[in-house]
């Protein structure tokens, strides 16, 4: 069986796109295989993000923030938006099959718990949707 593939879209990519595309390739990994983009990509990951995702074993060096550009001509099964903004300026991608959207509330420039609340949020409230989408019926 071929991984389906699935993008994880936010503003910025820097922080809840990186985390969610980190949490499916590790956590859904025999099933799915993330990638993760910005409409308005900001070119850096945010190091709380990356620490945190490192300090969890998720982190993987070939992560980085990702122009639209880089991916808008890829095959995906599934586009998930995890921002408001994303979700308003999502480009239409010619060979995606679904598009949806859960958001998240974005974390950067408060605490760093909250980096670990989001990442958690991401986990409980995205991945089983992802699966749902992707997974089942395999």
């Amino acid at each position: 069986m071929s991984k389906k593939r699935v993008l994880i879209l936010c503003t910025g990519n820097s922080c809840r796109s990186i985390m969610a595309e980190a949490l499916v390739n590790a956590k859904l990994g025999d099933c799915a295989r993330a990638e993760s983009s910005g409409v308005a990509a900001s070119g850096k990951v945010n190091p709380h993000a990356e620490a945190l995702l490192r300090a969890r074993g998720l982190w993987r060096d070939d992560y980085h923030s990702k122009v639209i550009d880089e991916v808008l001509d890829k095959p995906f099964d599934l586009v998930v938006t995890v921002c408001d903004n994303a979700k308003e300026t999502c480009p239409m991608f010619p060979k995606a099959v679904k598009t949806i959207h859960v958001g998240f509330e974005d974390p950067s420039g408060k605490a760093e718990e909250e980096y670990a609340k989001t990442l958690d949020l991401i986990e409980s409230g995205l991945l089983p949707v992802i699966e749902n989408e992707l997974c089942k019926g395999e």
